[in-house]
C-alpha cells in the first residue's frame, strides 16, 4: 500500500472515530494526511468507499487483538478472548464503537453497503466465538459483555470495565 494511501486511511479513521462519519468531510481527511484531493480519488471512488475500507481495516485489527489474545493468553478460551478484546480497548477503542457509530449514521438505508459491513463485522465475531468452541448461548453471552465493555469503556476508568468484564466471562 502506498505510504498517501496509508496516511488517508489513518486520518480517515481518526476522524471518523473522533467525529462521526457524515460530520467530517474529505476536505478534512485530505488536510489531516498532507495529500491533495486528487491523490484521495485516486485510491478511493467516493468518500463510502474510503469509509468501508476504514471500517475492514478496523475490523481486520480487532479480530487480530482477540486472536493474540487467545493465543497468548492463559484460561479458558473466553477469558483469552476477552484479554484480547481489553487490549483492543485499551490501545483503540476509547470512544465506543466505531461499528455501530457507523450503523448509526447510515442505518435510514438498511441495505447500505456500510450498515451490511456492520452486520457481518458482529456477526463475524460471533463465529470467531462459536469457532472456538463456544455454544451459541456463550458466544452470545459473550458479544453481549464485550458490547457493554465497550460502552462503559467511554466512561468508567479501564481498571473497573477489566475486572467487571473478566469476572463475569469467568462465568460463562
Amino acid at each position: 500500500m502506498s505510504t498517501k494511501k496509508e496516511d488517508l486511511l489513518t486520518a480517515a479513521e481518526q476522524l471518523f472515530y473522533e467525529h462521526g462519519f457524515h460530520a467530517i468531510g474529505l476536505k478534512a481527511i485530505v488536510q489531516e494526511a498532507g495529500v491533495a484531493l486528487m491523490t484521495l480519488y485516486n485510491h478511493f471512488n467516493s468518500k463510502d468507499e474510503l469509509i468501508l475500507e476504514v471500517l475492514n481495516r478496523r475490523s481486520q485489527v480487532y479480530m487480530d487483538y482477540l486472536e493474540q489474545g487467545k493465543q497468548q493468553g492463559t484460561g479458558s478460551v473466553a477469558e483469552r478472548l476477552a484479554a484480547g478484546h481489553l487490549n483492543w480497548l485499551k490501545q483503540t477503542a476509547s470512544n465506543g464503537c466505531m461499528f455501530l457509530r457507523a450503523k448509526e449514521e447510515f442505518m435510514s438505508v438498511p441495505d447500505h453497503p456500510i450498515v451490511q459491513l456492520v452486520n457481518s463485522h458482529k456477526e463475524d465475531t460471533k463465529r470467531l466465538f462459536l469457532s472456538n468452541g463456544l455454544t451459541p448461548a456463550e458466544a452470545t453471552r459473550l458479544s453481549l459483555l464485550f458490547e457493554g465493555a465497550v460502552s462503559l469503556a467511554e466512561i468508567s476508568p479501564m481498571d473497573e470495565v477489566e475486572d467487571a468484564l473478566m469476572a463475569l466471562v469467568q462465568k460463562i
